[in-house]
């Protein structure tokens, strides 16, 4: 465990010593101070207002920096979360064969699938570090605009519609964010699935967006409605039903034995592929 735990920091050190790295963090700092300055604008505001007043709530209790914060969150978070973890998903093993240190690693007495292991072990960790650092830029940035208040959550996509006083808001969002990283590690799987073929580092990141804004626009097709819980986005969107009044775990269990499946399956063809390459000639 203890040298298992060493070679587990060296990879972390060689991802966040990259500065592609941080170009995530950066670009969403950036976005949620776009969204605030939008939100701003009377023309939001009177739109918000009014769907809350609408439903009897007053707009001075909810329109929170809680409520902004997790509006940026809903809205930016599998866009942007998508981009950026492919770059770095896409680019943690094609990069090391194209600059050819994977060679010298593979004289080590280490196997090929305690390799791999390792650096999806990074990319998880890195997932779960941009994931936490969105949730908390965004709540810190919602705060300094809007001031305490309660939660108002309103994701037409899943039919949620709920309200909540600040405490308990507060917890929901806590426990949100757990299931938010387990979505995005679908992301990363694909990513780091691609990256483990034969193909440049762009290429594997052009592959898993392409694979996620496909599933995206046939998502969003109106005459797919029917048929939306098979894409893989609105699976990954189960993490958003902790908001609903009564969680239903049952249907958040489904969803999600069906993202681990698909990442265990992605893991596995992705060691096969790079266990059967020839990297010495």
């Amino acid at each position: 465990m203890k040298m298992f735990l060493r070679q587990l920091g060296g990879e972390l050190r060689k991802l966040f010593a990259r500065k592609r790295t941080y170009i995530g963090f950066a670009a969403f700092l950036v976005v949620e101070l776009i969204v605030l300055g939008l939100l701003r604008l009377p023309r939001v505001q009177r739109g918000l207002e009014r769907l809350l007043e609408g439903a009897g709530y007053a707009a001075s209790d909810y329109l929170s920096g809680l409520t902004l914060g997790l509006m940026i969150m809903l809205s930016t978070v599998f866009l942007l979360g998508a981009l950026y973890l492919a770059l770095v998903a896409g680019d943690v093993v094609s990069k090391e064969i194209e600059d050819g240190t994977l060679r010298m690693m593979l004289c080590r007495p280490a196997s090929r699938g305690r390799i791999l292991f390792l650096k999806f072990c990074a990319c998880v960790i890195y997932t779960a570090v941009l994931t936490v650092y969105i949730a908390l830029t965004a709540l810190a940035a919602g705060y300094l605009h809007a001031g305490g208040g309660g939660l108002f959550v309103f994701a037409p996509t899943e039919g949620i519609f709920a309200i909540y006083e600040a405490g308990r808001g507060i917890g929901r969002i806590a426990m949100g964010v757990p299931f938010l990283i387990l979505s995005l590690c679908t992301i990363t799987t694909i990513g780091f699935f691609f990256s483990c073929l034969k193909m440049k580092p762009a290429a594997a990141t052009i592959a898993t967006l392409s694979v996620l804004f496909v599933d995206t626009i046939l998502k969003n097709i109106p005459f797919f409605s029917g048929i939306r819980d098979w894409f893989l986005t609105a699976k990954m969107s189960a993490w958003a039903l902790v908001f609903e009044y009564r969680i239903p775990w049952e249907i958040m269990l489904e969803q999600y034995a069906w993202l681990a499946a698909l990442n265990v399956t992605l893991l596995v063809l992705g060691y096969l592929a790079f266990s059967s390459r020839d990297f010495k000639s």
